[in-house]
């Protein structure tokens, strides 16, 4: 019941570049962290660290590559909070000084326990949206989130946390699922809405170590699972008050509306990430030599991020596809999903399918009657929340 999806050329959408002003430098040593080894990049630098010159050609660049009203600015690590205040202050100025009075919205990607008072009144003050990165309840979070000694990590996220209500900081949290936690799905999002955040993000952990899937991936069937039980719970109470990622990107998909996350998309490559040193990479999990753009000094953000060689990666999505997702009744909602975890085969032993496709299949077969509904209020024009009530009626009468 689902219409076809409208090609989006992603290179019509404004130019974005995340910004990571302390490289992959970090407090903390998540055993499943995918950034720390980006540090071997460059053996040879001590310091990894922007200097304010290169922050503002940065930022003059990106302004200036935008026609559009608002602007965004993404900050992230490592960890961010591990350059001072003062950074973000000349950041701000920069902002203003290129900004030609338009708006510029600023989100900051954090871990947490480096959160004080002075950092809050200060995000308070300049209206940043803040994202946490906590793995659901203690038991969950400690298992993988420990700092350079070891300590868990839970209790200082938690007092951050608890600093970003006190001056009432907009913020989101991200939560990494695991081959831990993935067992634990509504303790972990009744976790999250008992945080007073409406908005919530769930990242599967999928990585190779010496060659093989790392120990701490989801497994691909129980991430499935994860999403249909946390579904299950937000379809009959919580649509339209708890905003999750997965679940509206998928209804976007379903519609054929573009998707607000680049994993579902059919095509990506129109968000790249810039390191301390202004080298520009394809995306900010293809952080490798072979997906280096270029460097900020050396050649402009315009001609890097709408290069041939950009192009290329972000059709490379699709064009790529093996041939069992081509044929799948459910490409047009999951389009392979991230490039980065096609690292399994297919039946017939083609290379390129999704380590979690079963888990994806899985769970777009579950949702689609739901998705089915909330498509049709959308194109009645109602809200998709009367699905709820749907629900109730439905139970109710049997």
């Amino acid at each position: 019941m689902h219409s076809n999806q409208t090609f989006i050329n992603p290179f019509a959408r404004p130019l974005y570049v995340m910004l990571k002003p302390v490289g992959a430098v970090c407090n903390l040593r998540c055993r499943y962290c995918y950034y720390l080894e980006k540090k071997g990049l460059y053996p040879s630098v001590q310091n990894h660290v922007m200097n304010d010159a290169l922050l503002e050609e940065f930022i003059r660049q990106y302004m200036e590559s935008h026609t559009v009203p608002e602007i965004l600015f993404t900050w992230h690590g490592g960890e961010t909070l591990m350059r001072n205040i003062d950074f973000y202050r000349k950041a701000l100025a920069l902002q203003k000084k290129y900004g030609g009075g338009r708006r510029v919205d600023n989100v900051l990607q954090t871990n947490g326990t480096l959160l004080d008072d002075n950092w809050c009144r200060f995000f308070k003050d300049n209206h940043f949206l803040i994202g946490i990165s906590i793995d659901g309840p203690q038991h969950c979070h400690d298992v993988y989130r420990k700092d350079r000694e070891g300590r868990p990590s839970f209790h200082r996220v938690m007092k951050g946390i608890a600093l970003l209500k006190k001056h009432d900081v907009a913020f989101n949290v991200m939560g990494v699922v695991n081959d831990y936690n993935v067992d634990y799905p509504l303790e972990f999002y009744r976790f999250f809405k008992s945080l007073e955040c409406h908005y919530i993000q769930f990242a599967p952990v999928v990585e190779i170590m010496d060659g093989k899937p790392a120990p701490w991936n989801v497994p691909s069937g129980k991430w499935g699972d994860f999403l249909i039980a946390v579904f299950d719970e937000w379809v009959k109470q919580d649509v339209g008050t708890y905003y999750i990622q997965y679940f509206d990107s998928t209804l976007a998909n379903w519609v054929g509306e573009p998707t607000g996350v680049c994993t579902l998309a059919r095509t990506c490559g129109h968000a790249g990430v810039m390191e301390f040193n202004g080298d520009v990479y394809s995306c900010d999990h293809f952080v490798y030599p072979e997906y280096k753009l270029g460097n900020i000094n050396d050649r402009t953000l315009i001609e890097m991020m709408y290069s041939e060689k950009q192009q290329k990666f972000g059709m490379d999505k699709y064009d790529t596809l093996p041939q069992q997702c081509r044929d799948c009744r459910y490409l047009f909602a999951c389009n392979g999903e991230c490039p980065k975890n096609r690292i399994a085969r297919t039946a017939s032993g083609e290379p390129g399918l999704n380590f979690l496709c079963e888990g994806y299949y899985k769970f777009f077969d579950h949702v689609a009657p739901g998705m089915d509904f909330m498509k049709r209020e959308l194109m009645n024009r109602r809200p998709p929340a009367n699905i709820m009530q749907a629900i109730k009626t439905s139970n109710n009468d049997e």
